[in-house]
C-alpha cells in the first residue's frame, strides 16, 4: 500500500523514491529547415495541408522520452497560400504541428531567418505556436511583450528551469514594424540571465545562435561569448546555425563552483542541404539532478547523431534517422550518411570534453 501510495504522489507531484536523486533530462537538437525540395515533397504528399506525418517517425521515441525537448525553428510560419525555401523561409503550421507531434516542448525562435517574412510573418509565427500549446522564446511581438515574458521559467520535474534565446542577427533585415528579436547584446543579456535567476531559476539555459557556417570548429568570437555566460552564472549554453556540427564540452565554473554544459553547435535537425557535413546533425541529452543539499545542478551529458535522409521513393519524405538506426538508411544514401557520421564522430572524439556518445 506505501508503494501503491508513493507511486501515485510521484505521478502528481514528480517526487523521487527516497533515497533516489531528483533528475530531469532536457534534449536540444539544431536547426529544423524547411527547403524548397521539402515544401515541395510535404504537398505532392498531403496537397494544400502539406505532410509531414513521417519526417520523424523514427527519432521521435528519444524526443519524448526526455523531460523537455527543444528545437530551433529557423522558419517563420507565414500563413500561406505561398511558402519557400532558401533564401526567403516561410513554412505551413503543418511543419510546426509535426515537430510538436514528435515531442517537441519549447521551440526556438531568435535566428538569422526569422524576419525572412518581415514582422508580419514573425508575429503569425508566435500567433501560430501559442495555437499549437507550445512553448516558444526569441522573438516577440514588440519590446512590451517581451518585457512582459523574460524571463521565462519552466517547471520540469519540479526543477525550475530559465531559457532565453538569442542570434547574432537576421540576415540585415530590420523590423519595420516594431517587432522584437532577441540579438546578442553583452548588457541586455546580463540584465535577462540576472531577471530570470531572481526569477527563482535553478538552473539557467541560454541557447544562441553564433558562430560561421559550415566550420566543424568555434571560433574566438564564441569562445569570447562562451566565458562571458559563463561568467553570469548559467548552466548550460546551447548554439546553433552553422549547420554542421561543433564540439561539445563541459566545462568548470570555478567562480560559482559547479559545471557548465557548453554546445557549441548541434548542425541541422532536418534540412534538404547536401554537402557531407550538414547531412545531419546531433542531439544532446543533458541530465540535472538536486543534491543532498537541495541544490539544482547541471550533472552530465551525452549525444548521439542523425542523418536527414530525402525522400526514396514511393510515399517517403525527408526524415531524420538515428544513426543507431542503420537499416533505416535507405541503401542509396547509405555512404552519404557514413560521410556526414564519420566526420562528425572525427570531431567529437578529438574536441569533446565529458560529453561522450551514448549509442556507439
Amino acid at each position: 500500500m506505501t508503494i501503491l501510495l508513493f507511486s501515485l504522489l510521484s505521478f502528481i507531484t514528480g517526487a523521487v523514491a527516497p533515497g533516489e536523486p531528483q533528475r530531469a533530462e532536457l534534449l536540444f537538437v539544431g536547426d529544423a529547415m524547411q527547403h524548397q525540395a521539402q515544401l515541395d515533397r510535404a504537398r505532392e504528399l498531403g496537397g494544400d495541408c502539406y505532410d509531414y506525418s513521417d519526417c520523424f517517425t523514427y527519432i521521435a521515441p528519444e524526443i519524448t522520452a526526455a523531460d523537455y525537448a527543444v528545437c530551433n525553428l529557423e522558419v517563420p510560419l507565414g500563413g500561406g497560400p505561398s511558402y519557400s525555401g532558401y533564401p526567403c523561409f516561410s513554412a505551413p503550421d503543418s511543419y510546426a504541428q509535426a515537430l510538436k507531434d514528435a515531442g517537441f516542448d519549447m521551440f526556438l525562435t531568435a535566428n538569422n531567418h526569422c524576419l525572412d517574412r518581415r514582422d508580419k510573418a514573425a508575429r503569425r509565427t508566435l500567433t501560430a505556436l501559442d495555437s499549437l500549446g507550445v512553448d516558444h522564446i526569441g522573438t516577440y511581438h514588440d519590446a512590451a511583450q517581451r518585457d512582459s515574458l523574460v524571463p521565462f521559467v519552466k517547471n520540469i520535474n519540479g526543477f525550475r528551469v530559465g531559457f532565453l534565446n538569442y542570434t547574432y542577427g537576421t540576415n540585415g533585415i530590420l523590423p519595420t514594424e516594431e517587432a522584437e528579436i532577441s540579438l546578442i547584446d553583452r548588457a541586455k543579456m546580463a540584465e535577462e540571465i540576472k531577471k530570470t535567476k531572481d526569477a527563482g531559476a535553478e538552473i539557467t539555459v541560454v541557447t544562441i545562435h553564433w558562430g560561421v557556417e559550415y566550420v566543424l570548429l568555434q571560433n574566438k568570437n564564441q569562445e569570447s561569448m562562451a566565458d562571458f555566460l559563463i561568467d553570469q552564472g548559467v548552466d548550460m549554453i546551447i548554439g546553433g546555425h552553422p549547420h554542421v556540427i561543433q564540439p561539445m564540452k563541459v566545462v568548470r565554473n570555478e567562480k560559482d563552483d559547479k559545471d557548465v554544459l557548453l554546445v557549441y553547435s548541434l548542425g541541422n535537425f532536418i534540412s534538404n542541404m547536401k554537402t557531407a557535413d550538414t547531412r545531419g546533425g546531433a542531439l544532446v541529452r543533458a541530465v540535472i539532478e538536486r543534491d543532498s543539499d537541495g541544490t539544482a545542478r547541471f550533472k552530465e551529458a551525452n549525444y548521439d547523431t542523425f542523418f536527414s535522409a530525402k525522400p526514396a521513393g514511393g510515399k517517403t519524405n525527408f526524415t531524420v534517422i538515428p544513426s543507431w538506426m542503420p537499416e533505416k538508411i535507405p541503401s542509396a544514401q547509405k555512404a552519404h550518411w557514413q560521410l556526414f557520421d564519420r566526420g562528425a564522430q572525427r570531431i567529437f572524439d578529438k574536441h569533446n570534453v565529458n560529453v561522450p556518445r551514448k549509442h556507439k
